[in-house]
């Protein structure tokens, strides 16, 4: 019963083949493999970008941190939500690579809605030379409270970003488990609702380790090219991520693994909202949710074996203690029935 995270399962065995194929005899370093080739090709077509400059790095920071300080000046600041990744889980990486650029937080939630972002806009850029500069803004799909934002949504972030004239990021370590939730084209959820840089999330989708980076603009390219060198991001072996990557998206493996992580957590949701004394927050529409349960059954659950992430472990047993549930593709129905159960039992 293992709900912790998406990025602790297992890796599918379509990927394990793909970087076994890959390992044999000699090809170009540095991405100019036949493989990055395909998987060039293979986003362009899936996000109907045919000028889309597409790269591949090892993990989501990396995605981020770069992206971000490709569009934006070591005087300028970051839009993004207070519980954005890029905020509270990367370690100022983003600030880093940005070269001393700033982050300023969007409202009080893990959305961000068109007037809150429009108020911090408006209230950055007011002191001249002395003050931070408006840069890029950061949304993440989905959010790290488990929300997705629908099209409509990012629409509207992008047009009051657009109005002030900054790009408009999108941090998607989920972004497919969104577009299937939402039931979307990848375009769009993306380009065509105004998004200039994706990071598009592999890692928590299945992958051993690769996250990729689109710019709908090609004008980004060689400037990313050399922030990814410089930050010791450009792989010498790079088959070995464009393969994985090349697994992911042959025969919608992307796909297929994010609606089994979805309908995995539709059982898991359905059978939590059956547990009177288990509160939901939010209404979460992927593969993840925070929810509030009396710490008697997070002791419970843990003595039967189940994983997943809560704290205060001392104190009443009565005290309604929060805690975070994840589904990835692996996950079986068992799994989940028998977690549920064991809340059920007296």
């Amino acid at each position: 019963m293992f709900f912790a995270s998406d990025n602790a399962g297992p890796v599918p065995q379509q990927v394990l083949d793909q970087m076994v194929s890959a390992n044999s005899g000699y090809l170009p370093s540095y991405g100019a493999d036949p493989q990055m080739e395909q998987v060039t090709r293979l986003v362009r077509e899936k996000f109907e970008a045919p000028d889309a400059a597409v790269y591949l790095v090892s993990t989501g920071t990396a995605a981020n941190a770069l992206a971000l300080s490709t569009l934006s000046q070591p005087w300028e600041t970051v839009f993004c939500s207070p519980v954005s990744h890029i905020h509270e889980d990367e370690c100022n990486a983003p600030e880093f690579y940005m070269g001393g650029g700033k982050l300023t937080l969007v409202g009080d939630s893990d959305k961000i809605t068109p007037e809150a972002l429009i108020k911090s806009i408006e209230g950055e850029e007011n002191r001249g030379v002395h003050g931070p500069q408006r840069g890029p803004v950061s949304i993440t799909q989905i959010t790290e409270k488990g929300h997705s934002y629908s099209v409509e949504e990012v629409q509207a972030i992008s047009k009051v970003a657009k109005t002030y004239g900054l790009a408009l990021h999108m941090d998607g370590a989920r972004f497919t488990n969104a577009i299937v939730a939402r039931n979307a084209s990848p375009a769009e959820m993306t380009w065509r609702a105004g998004v200039d840089a994706l990071s598009f999330g592999g890692t928590k989708n299945g992958l051993m380790g690769v996250e990729g980076v689109i710019f709908f603009d090609p004008k980004h390219a060689w400037e990313f090219e050399l922030r990814r060198k410089r930050g010791a991001h450009l792989f010498s072996k790079h088959r070995y991520l464009s393969a994985q990557m090349l697994a992911y998206l042959t025969d919608e493996l992307w796909l297929d693994l994010a609606r089994r992580a979805n309908e995995n957590f539709a059982r898991l949701k359905a059978g939590l909202e059956t547990i009177p004394d288990v509160q939901l927050r939010g209404n979460p529409d992927g593969n993840m949710t925070f929810f509030d349960m009396p710490r008697a059954l997070h002791k419970r659950a843990e003595a039967a074996g189940a994983v997943y992430y809560w704290d205060d472990v001392e104190g009443p047993m009565d005290q309604m203690i929060m805690g975070r549930l994840v589904c990835d593709w692996s996950i079986t129905y068992d799994m989940i029935d028998q977690f549920i159960a064991c809340l059920r039992s007296d």
